[in-house]
């Protein structure tokens, strides 16, 4: 097993195909599009957080859907459809609640493994992405949503993450342009933002120093195993291209449930939509008057990352809504309203609206690891913390590879749910 093919050049798969080249396999990356990181990994809430691994499946996520599904504007807002695929994952996101501090703490572990390796690789290529390391501060506006959020720090630190509770006179000096009255907050200094998109397309970059063939503009729409090779059926322009490879990757975000069924696994991966607003800070005002640290609001479900001198990223909300890319006015105006609140100082008279497909497991873990078949591997289900864990998933699946390699078992995860562990 010498030659491997990643499919899709999002984050996860520009991430797992360095982490294989570092491992010294040749490696084809496939991307649809014409650059790295040109759908869901383009303008993202550009947290990279470790805070924010708490999963959802907790029976308060269930009351706020329901509460919500009439409010077009709601932070978490559900189309019911005729949809086998959508009731399925439903089903299976609830009977996931067991395990929701398990697989929170898993999380916690898993991002704080990530964030060292991204760092690292940052460094040693030389990828500029605004980085800012001035730790994220979640906010909350009332007593109940504070002691839940006490009791989400408490598993964090399981995981290994510290995160402390700060009063509003704390979080004033920690983020003085924030404006609005607040019952306390959490505050997680060893967390940081950046632009997913430039660290993707830097990444992109050094792959080709590296000897990974980068394929672009080429859309896989078949893909056949036997065991020991694997097919593939690419789209270039109007014709299909037929390629082969030992084994692949399979890192296509939300187009990895149907690539796996073709070669017989289950990756129940479902769209949850998520929209950003990227605002022009064009004048010294609004720069004054923009944060520094990187916020996330309880209430609203927004996330906030500053992104050099004049661009100021708020993104969020949840969407179950199939594969629908719509960017709607009335789920983009929350979040303008929101600036404006927070941060009156701030002009909204320029900014970019933008949506993508989250791709998400029910349990809320990645599926990392081999399929059925021993040349067949996934990298991709990471939901709303893609660009979070994408490094430590990379080299998850890459040791799975070599593993695949050296005739032993291939193994998914290194670190594993705590509710698998002995």
């Amino acid at each position: 097993m010498k030659h491997i093919a990643v499919i899709g050049g999002g984050i996860t798969g520009v991430t797992t195909a360095y982490a294989l080249a570092q491992q010294g396999f040749s490696v084809t990356l496939f991307e649809r599009h014409r650059y790295a990181g040109m759908e869901t990994s383009y303008a993202n809430g550009g947290q990279l957080s470790a805070s924010n691994a708490e999963v959802w499946n907790h029976w308060s996520t269930l009351v706020k859907g329901l509460k919500w599904m009439t409010r077009r504007d709601a932070p978490l807002l559900f189309h019911p459809q005729a949809s086998w695929h959508q009731w399925s994952w439903l089903t299976e996101f609830v009977a996931q609640l067991p395990h929701y501090e398990a697989n929170t703490i898993y999380t916690a572990q898993l991002a704080i493994a990530a964030r060292a390796y991204l760092f690292k690789w940052a460094q040693q290529e030389a990828i500029d992405f605004d980085l800012k390391r001035e730790g994220i501060l979640h906010i909350y506006r009332d007593k109940q949503s504070f002691n839940h959020a006490a009791k989400v720090s408490a598993l964090l630190q399981k995981g290994g993450l510290e995160r402390r509770a700060v009063s509003p006179l704390e979080m004033q000096q920690i983020e003085p342009a924030l404006q609005g009255d607040f019952y306390g907050g959490f505050f997680t200094e060893s967390d940081s933002t950046g632009d997913i998109h430039k660290f993707t397309y830097g990444l992109s970059k050094a792959l080709g120093r590296m000897g990974v063939e980068t394929v672009y503009e080429s859309d896989v729409r078949h893909l056949k195993t036997n065991g020991d090779h694997v097919q593939l059926q690419v789209k270039r322009g109007d014709e299909l291209v037929a390629f082969q490879a030992d084994a692949a990757v399979v890192c296509c975000g939300t187009n990895s449930r149907e690539l796996a069924s073709q070669v017989g696994d289950r990756v129940n991966v479902y769209p949850v939509k998520g929209y950003s607003i990227t605002v022009h800070l064009n004048d010294a005002h609004s720069q004054t008057s923009a944060p520094q640290v990187s916020l996330l609001d309880d209430a609203t479900k927004l996330v906030t990352s500053r992104l050099g001198l004049d661009r100021f990223r708020v993104a969020g909300t949840a969407e179950f809504n199939g594969f629908n890319k719509d960017i709607r006015a009335d789920r983009i105006q929350p979040l303008v309203d929101w600036v404006a609140q927070c941060f009156p100082g701030i002009s909204t008279r320029q900014f970019t609206p933008w949506a993508g497909l989250r791709p998400m497991m029910p349990n809320m873990l990645p599926k990392v690891g081999s399929g059925k078949t021993p040349n067949v591997f996934y990298n991709t289900g990471h939901g709303h913390l893609g660009w979070t864990l994408s490094a430590a998933t990379a080299v998850s699946v890459a040791n799975s590879v070599v593993d695949a390699r050296n005739a032993k078992s291939p193994v998914s995860l290194r670190v594993r749910p705590v509710s698998e562990m002995a």
